[in-house]
């Protein structure tokens, strides 16, 4: 049970107590929800994850580190909007559009014409989400849309994360990930993929006691304390100096000043148009983590009768719109500003779904976890430890996340010509960007699918043609 005031206490069957505001309700901790101390801990482990997104800060824009450090503590504090206001869900990044985000901003020479750039997706991110969530027009252009072209963009992410320069781009061509951390990466990845997605542990995890149960709610963390110790083992990574035990002092000013609209002025016309295409691939992108989202709160609300998950994507859409419009204006991030934390999310709903006396809401789950991860990154002897860690975090990250892309674009295709229209517009995504695979993937799938698709049957599995003309 969690610690928490009378005026958190429900009925049965009924919401979390909190004052309502139209399409959002106000929530407070203690008063509208309680406190977790398991989420309070998870938060320890899990803020280096987040912290992490400083090395595209200062890769992408040679951003110092306390500035980038800065940037991310912001990014943070606007995550906590969503159970603020009402939302369950633990949000995230846009983590498969990273890779080609990246794609898209090396296009442009650093400094001023690269913020421009980034200032402008992140903004065209944000008006798409309040746009589309709030008519109601997203979930109809994603119906619309064939299922080919959806699959190709997940591949073109996969594709980006795994060739990009935090995957295996040799370190000539500017690699950072493999070709500077080999044996470090290689230890994670084996452990992150064994532990997420490998066939043996999840037989492991139904057979065993609690104990690989919990390495299982913690991710990719295992994989990344491997990582560090084997690489400060071999010497890929320096060992952490403590120089200061004190809090982290943020430079919002200096951030707003030099690193944001009020610093380079609203970028011009033409940078928002060359953005919208990789604003809608990132919104694609992120509409289907709204629904794994909803999924996830919905199997919530069928175990746990005792409290009623208010679920409601639009919230969503806008809190998400909301969130990269400011981040975009005051602090943008090339991690933009995404609805889901799929990992948290479900790490959170599995505890509470072991009933009341494991979490008495989600709501103290959630917005324990979320309040917590951005308050440890203000103690400097935790951002100096992991400091030296983190570009081993991000590649671990975005290999995950590319894992993930290749099989769930793979089940969204049947036929050969899916997997063909798929593979070609992935591929030209993830080599030539948002707007050449777009453009691609429309194109072959009037050609291919829909042209001449009367005339005679699809091709379900790959040789049957072959067997016919045999």
């Amino acid at each position: 049970m969690g610690i928490k005031l009378k005026t958190a206490n429900r009925e049965y069957g009924k919401e979390q107590p909190g004052i309502k505001l139209g399409l959002f309700t106000l929530r407070l901790p203690f008063i509208h929800y309680p406190w977790e101390m398991a989420e309070t801990i998870q938060a320890l482990f899990m803020f280096v994850t987040g912290l992490s997104a400083t090395v595209f800060l200062q890769d992408m824009f040679n951003m110092p580190f306390e500035l980038a450090v800065t940037v991310v503590l912001f990014h943070e504090i606007t995550y906590c909007l969503h159970q603020l206001l009402g939302d369950p869900i633990i949000s995230g990044w846009i983590t498969p559009a990273i890779p080609l985000t990246i794609a898209f901003l090396s296009k442009y020479a650093m400094g001023i014409e690269r913020l421009e750039a980034l200032i402008a997706l992140q903004i065209s991110v944000g008006i798409l989400f309040l746009l589309l969530g709030t008519t109601g027009l997203a979930k109809k252009i994603l119906e619309a849309l064939p299922d080919s072209i959806k699959a190709g963009i997940i591949l073109g992410a996969g594709i980006a994360a795994v060739t990009g320069k935090y995957g295996f781009l040799p370190a000539e061509a500017g690699g950072k990930g493999f070709a500077v951390y080999p044996i470090s990466i290689t230890v994670g990845i084996l452990i992150a993929f064994f532990l997420l997605f490998s066939v043996g542990f999840k037989r492991i995890r139904q057979e065993n006691g609690s104990v690989v149960k919990v390495f299982a709610k913690y991710g990719m963390v295992p994989g990344i304390i491997a990582s560090m110790i084997v690489g400060f083992i071999v010497g890929e990574i320096p060992i952490p100096k403590i120089e200061s035990w004190g809090l982290f002092v943020p430079h919002f000013i200096t951030v707003f000043k030099e690193w944001s609209v009020f610093g380079v002025g609203i970028p011009p016309l033409r940078v928002f148009i060359a953005a919208f295409p990789m604003a809608i691939v990132a919104y694609i992108i992120a509409f289907g983590d709204i629904i794994i989202g909803q999924t996830i709160m919905e199997r919530a609300n069928e175990v746990r009768k005792d409290e009623f998950i208010d679920i409601n994507p639009n919230r969503t859409n806008v809190l998400c719109g909301i969130r990269n419009i400011i981040e975009g204006t005051f602090a943008p991030t090339v991690t933009l500003a995404g609805p889901l934390w799929a990992a948290m999310t479900v790490a959170v709903t599995e505890r509470y779904q072991q009933g009341k006396e494991a979490m008495d809401s989600i709501f103290g789950g959630s917005g324990t976890f979320n309040i917590m991860k951005f308050v440890f990154i203000l103690f400097m002897p935790l951002i100096a430890l992991f400091k030296p860690v983190l570009p081993i975090a991000m590649a671990l990250t975005i290999m995950v996340q590319g894992f993930a892309c290749f099989y769930i674009a793979m089940e969204m295709i049947e036929t050969n010509e899916e997997r063909g229209v798929a593979g070609v517009t992935g591929a030209i995504l993830a080599v030539s960007g948002a707007a050449y695979g777009l453009a691609a993937g429309l194109i072959l799938y009037l050609t291919v699918q829909r042209f001449g698709a009367g005339l005679g049957k699809s091709s379900g599995r790959v040789g049957e043609a072959e067997k016919v003309n045999g």
